[in-house]
């Protein structure tokens, strides 16, 4: 299986979800900008708490929307590719809006996922997985990797 085969769009990962139904599908969202160790760690954690990961992907407008007009670095297409190549990614979708609610509501995961910056009362989309008989995680941060940060050090 190529890289490309493991980004879906929304139709076709909801199938896919439908093939999953028996195997616990955990969720997660970002930037994914300049992949790093902690994206790394990150989402190598995330997968070890099911049996597929669903990595939903902001598209270069929400990246930009988020994070300002220099950014992203990488082009969606690119950020895509390096993710799907992850052994431990299974699927690969991107999102327009703000934040992956639709999504979350579509695919009813059994796992969402975000790192220990976020609280989950703040987490959006837990609600709509709990309510699910999901759970929500958080996985603590490898502390001094950012995009930002390596931006910044590049930038000196």
């Amino acid at each position: 299986m190529s890289t490309a085969d493991k980004i879906y769009s929304l139709e076709v990962l909801n199938d896919k979800r439908e093939e999953w139904k028996d195997q616990k599908v955990v969720f997660t969202n970002g930037c994914f900008d300049i992949l790093h160790l902690g994206h790394v760690d990150y989402l190598e954690k995330a997968a070890a708490k099911g049996d597929k990961l669903i990595v939903a992907l902001n598209t270069d407008a929400s990246v930009s929307k988020l994070k300002g007009p220099t950014r992203p670095v990488n082009n969606e297409n690119a950020r895509a590719r390096i993710i799907a190549a992850l052994a431990f990614v299974d699927a690969v979708v991107f999102f327009t809006e703000d934040t992956p609610l639709s999504l979350i509501k579509l695919l009813k995961p059994d796992v969402l996922v975000k790192g220990s910056d976020y609280k989950i009362s703040n987490i959006v989309g837990a609600d709509v997985v709990m309510e699910n008989g999901g759970t929500v995680e958080t996985i603590e941060l490898v502390e001094g990797y950012s995009t930002t940060n390596i931006i910044n050090k590049i930038n000196k």
